[in-house]
């Protein structure tokens, strides 16, 4: 493949689409979280993640999890979480196992910033999927996303 192969072309020419889509997207719900509840995309998304994060005794996720599952490094991970800590939504413990552990859990406060975060963001998402759609680069992306974990028909 050269820099100049057609379909290395529409491969960057879709990622950058993605990109975008992706950027409007976080920049929206951002927008709406912030105004409305105080909370970065990054804050709301550690909450939910730290929510569901455990099914009882040892479920829980490693730092290392969490920081993958918000797609960021450990040491932003680690300053994010004692952001929310100092907040009051966020509290740390040694896992009992294994003392080089540390778990996150969302306290009552968390939860409940969560719970009225949660329509902003889920409208928020739908308002800034609905603004794509209208644009012809990003409209088949915006169905792709809406067909992700849509029930299967029979």
């Amino acid at each position: 493949m050269t820099a100049t192969d057609p379909a290395l072309t529409a491969l960057a020419q879709g990622w950058c689409a993605l990109s975008l889509l992706h950027g409007r997207i976080e920049a929206h719900i951002e927008r709406a979280l912030q105004a409305r509840h105080d909370l970065s995309v990054r804050e709301y998304y550690l909450l939910d993640v730290l929510s569901r994060q455990h099914d009882g005794d040892g479920g829980h996720l490693q730092m290392k999890q969490v920081a993958d599952a918000v797609v960021l490094s450990q040491s932003a991970t680690t300053r994010l979480v004692t952001r929310l800590e100092d907040r009051g939504l966020l509290e740390r413990y040694l896992c009992p196992t294994d003392r080089r552990g540390i778990y996150t859990n969302v306290t009552e406060d968390g939860l409940e910033l969560l719970e009225q975060a949660r329509p902003t963001n889920d409208t928020a998402l739908r308002e800034a999927l609905d603004e794509a759609a209208k644009n012809p680069e990003l409209a088949p992306l915006v169905r792709a996303v809406e067909t992700l974990n849509a029930p299967v028909s029979a």
